[in-house]
C-alpha cells in the first residue's frame, strides 16, 4: 500500500495515493455489480483507475465453494494507474470460500471486510475449511486488520418495512458492503443512488430498496465503533489532462472505434457476429448504435458472422466481426476468402483460455500464431494488438484504416481481460483522430477501356469497386484471380504471382507504421521486456520498480505484430538479454527467434489469470543476477 499521511488527527481521515480493492463473494452476490458501482464512482470523483472482473465460466456455480467465487479487483489513484494491483489492500468477502480462493493475494496487513453471516457451518464446510475451522476465531487472519459485519442481517433489518420477500432483501446485500465502503474511502453516494434509479426505473421497490441498503451500509460505518480506531481513508483525485472521460472497458472501446471509424472513412458500420465469450459486449455495444447508422446482424453461427461481414464490404461498408479462440477457428475459411477477394475487413479477436471450449471466461494470449497463420494457404494479412481497455479504441480505429486503405482483412487483438477490465478514457476530438481514405473506382463510360479489378497501385493496393457502379462489373469469388483482370485463372505462375503480390501488400504495411520506441527506460543496456497486447501495464510497473533501483532496463510493447516495425531487429539489438513475457507457452518468442535469429528469454504465464507487476519484476531481477 501506499505511503499516507494523516489529514485530519479529530477524524482520523488517512490519505492514500493508491488503493487495490476486492469485492469476492459467489456468482450470486451480485460482486461484478459491486464492482463496476465502485469503479464508477471513483471515476466519476476523477481518480484514474484500472479493473480486473474475474468469475466462473459456469452460469450458476455451486454456491458457496472456493470454484464458484466471483471476483472484482480494481485499483485507484492519485497518478496513472497501469493494473489493478499485484496484491489487493481491501478485500471484501461474503463468505468462507471468497476468503480462502483470495486470502493469499492480500498484502500483509491488509484490511478484510467480511459478512460474517457467510461463516456459518454450511459455508465452512462448503470453502473447505471444515466446520470446526473458522479462520475469523482460528487466529489464520491475525496478520490482518478485521472487520466483521453481519452484512445479510443488517441489510434485512434495514429493508425490514419495505415489503419485499426475504430473497429479494438479501439480494441487496451487496449495497450495503457497497456503503460501508463508501465511507470508509470518504466517497460520495449519489452515483450509485442515480444507476440504482436508472437500472431499476420501471421497479421503484426495487430501487428504494438498494438505495436505502447502500445508504444504510454507509451510515453503519459512519456510526459504528468499529472503525474507530482506524479512521477512513481518502484518495484525491487524479492530475489528468482536461477534457470529457468516459470509463469504458475494453469491449466498449473496440466498438465505439469501430463506429468511430466508419464515421471518420464516410461508410456505413456493419457487424456481423456470433456470441461469443468475452466478445459478445462488442455486438451488445454496436446494437445500441442505430442512430450512428451502425447495421448489427446476430448470425446463427461464426461462419455466417464472418461471411455476411465479407458481404457487407463487397457492397462498401466498412465490414467488422468479432470473436474469441474458438469462433476464430470456425473463421478460418471465411478469412481466407477476404484475402483472396481483397476486400476491407476488421476481425476483432478476443483471446481466451484454450484450447477448444478451454476457459472461456479467462484470458490468454495464446491465438497468436493462429492470428499470424491460422488460414489455409499463403493467406498473410496485417495484425496488431491492443495494449490496455482505452487502447482498444485506438488499435480497433487503425484496424479498419489499414483494412479500408490496404483493401485487406485486419485481425485486431484483445483478450478478456482487456475486454471487461476498464479505465477513464479521455474523448479524443475527431480532428485529433488520423483520416481514413476509401479508394473507391468511379463509374466509367462506355467508350473507356475493360474495368481491372486487380489493376494494382504503388502499393500493391487493388481499388474497391462498389456494386452497380456503371462500368465496374467484374468476377468476384474464392478462385484464384487473373493478374489485374481478375477472371478465373489456374495458371501455375499467375497463382505464383498472386500470393506475392498478396504478400507484398500486407508487407508494405510497414511503410506506415511507426518506428517502435522505449516505453520506459534506458535506450541501451542489460535487459529489453519486450512485450504485447495485454502485459502492457505489468511491465510498465515492473520496470518502473527496477529503474528506481538503478537497474539497467527498458521496457518496449509491440503493437504491430505482422508486419513488424522496420526497426525491431535495431532495437533488440541494443541489449544484451530480451525478456518476452506472454499469457502462452512462447508464441512471440518462436517469431522473434525465427525472424531475427536471437535467443530471447522467454516468460510463460498460462492460468487463466493476467501478469502482475511482482511477476515479471521477479523475473528480470533473476535475469540480472545471470549477467
Amino acid at each position: 500500500m501506499s505511503e499516507t499521511t494523516i489529514l485530519n488527527r479529530e477524524d482520523m481521515v488517512t490519505a492514500k495515493t493508491s488503493v487495490s480493492v476486492l469485492f469476492a463473494g459467489d456468482s450470486g452476490d451480485g460482486m461484478q455489480l459491486t464492482g463496476t458501482q465502485f469503479a464508477n464512482t471513483v471515476a466519476v470523483y476523477g481518480s484514474d483507475l484500472n479493473t480486473f472482473p474475474n468469475f466462473p465460466s459456469e452460469i450458476r456455480p455451486p454456491a458457496g465453494t472456493v470454484a464458484g467465487v466471483s471476483g472484482f479487483q480494481l485499483q485507484f489513484g492519485t497518478s496513472s494507474v497501469y493494473t489493478p494491483g499485484a496484491k489487493f489492500d481491501v478485500m471484501i468477502v461474503m463468505n468462507a470460500a471468497a476468503l480462502k480462493a483470495n486470502l493469499n493475494n492480500l498484502h500483509h496487513g491488509g484490511i478484510i471486510i467480511t459478512d460474517t453471516d457467510g461463516f456459518d457451518a454450511k459455508n465452512l464446510k462448503l470453502s473447505g475449511y471444515g466446520e470446526e475451522n473458522n479462520p475469523l476465531r482460528d487466529g489464520t487472519l491475525n496478520d490482518y486488520t478485521v472487520f466483521e459485519i453481519p452484512v445479510v442481517s443488517l441489510t434485512r433489518k434495514a429493508l425490514a418495512e419495505t415489503g419485499l420477500s426475504t430473497k429479494n432483501i438479501d439480494r441487496c446485500k451487496n449495497m450495503f458492503v457497497l456503503g460501508v465502503l463508501y465511507w470508509l474511502y470518504s466517497l460520495p453516494l449519489e452515483t450509485t443512488i442515480e444507476t440504482l434509479k436508472t437500472k431499476f426505473a420501471k421497479k421503484l421497490d426495487l430501487a428504494e430498496a438498494n438505495i436505502k441498503a447502500v445508504t444504510a451500509g454507509y451510515n453503519f460505518g459512519d456510526e459504528t465503533e468499529m472503525f474507530s480506531q482506524h479512521g477512513r481513508f481518502s484518495v484525491a483525485p487524479a492530475d489528468k489532462k482536461p477534457g470529457v472521460y468516459r470509463r469504458v472497458t475494453g469491449n466498449e472501446a473496440s466498438a465505439i472505434g469501430l463506429a468511430v471509424a466508419a464515421k471518420k472513412a464516410g461508410l456505413e458500420l456493419f457487424l456481423g457476429s456470433y456470441p461469443i465469450t468475452p466478445a459478445t459486449e462488442i455486438l451488445q455495444t454496436l446494437a445500441g448504435l442505430k442512430k450512428w447508422g451502425v447495421k448489427t446482424f446476430q448470425a446463427e453461427d461464426e461462419i455466417a458472422g464472418v461471411l455476411s461481414s465479407i458481404g457487407a464490404a463487397y457492397g462498401g461498408a466498412l465490414a467488422a466481426t468479432n470473436t474469441s479462440g474458438p469462433g476464430l477457428a470456425l473463421k478460418s475459411e471465411g478469412l481466407g476468402l477476404a484475402v483472396i477477394l481483397e476486400i476491407p475487413l476488421v476481425i476483432i479477436n478476443v483471446m481466451r483460455g484454450g484450447p477448444s471450449t478451454g476457459l472461456p471466461t479467462k484470458p490468454e494470449q495464446s491465438d497468436l500464431l493462429m492470428a499470424m497463420y491460422g488460414r489455409h494457404g499463403d493467406a498473410p494479412m496485417p495484425v496488431i494488438a491492443a495494449k490496455s481497455p482505452v487502447d482498444c479504441f485506438y488499435a480497433a480505429y487503425e484496424a479498419a484504416k489499414i483494412a479500408v486503405e490496404y483493401m485487406t482483412p485486419v485481425l485486431c487483438l484483445t483478450d478478456g481481460y482487456l475486454a471487461l477490465s476498464s479505465e477513464p478514457m479521455l474523448v479524443p476530438s475527431p480532428d485529433d483522430l488520423a483520416s481514413i481514405t476509401p479508394v473507391f473506382s468511379p463509374a466509367r463510360n462506355a467508350d473507356d477501356p475493360p474495368y481491372l479489378p486487380y489493376k494494382r497501385d504503388d502499393r500493391a493496393v487493388r481499388p474497391w469497386a462498389k456494386p452497380g457502379t456503371p462500368g465496374l462489373e467484374h468476377r468476384i469469388g474464392g478462385l484464384e484471380k487473373q493478374n489485374e483482370t481478375g477472371n478465373v485463372s489456374h495458371d501455375p505462375e499467375n497463382h505464383e504471382l498472386m500470393t506475392k503480390l498478396r504478400a507484398e501488400k500486407v508487407a508494405r504495411v510497414a511503410d506506415i507504421i511507426p518506428d517502435l520506441t522505449i516505453d520506459n527506460g534506458p535506450e541501451s543496456g542489460d535487459i529489453l521486456v519486450l512485450g504485447w497486447g495485454s502485459t502492457y501495464g505489468a511491465i510498465k510497473k515492473a520496470v518502473e520498480q527496477v529503474l528506481e533501483g538503478g537497474c539497467s532496463v527498458a521496457h518496449a510493447h509491440l503493437r504491430y505484430i505482422n508486419p513488424f516495425p522496420k526497426n525491431l531487429g535495431e532495437v533488440m539489438g541494443h541489449y544484451k538479454k530480451v525478456l518476452i513475457p506472454e499469457n502462452n507457452c512462447g508464441q512471440l518468442l518462436s517469431m522473434i527467434r525465427d525472424k531475427f535469429l536471437i535467443e530471447p528469454v522467454g516468460f510463460s504465464k498460462v492460468q487463466g489469470l493476467p501478469f502482475n507487476e511482482m511477476e515479471i519484476e521477479a523475473k528480470i531481477t533473476d535475469i540480472l543476477k545471470e549477467l
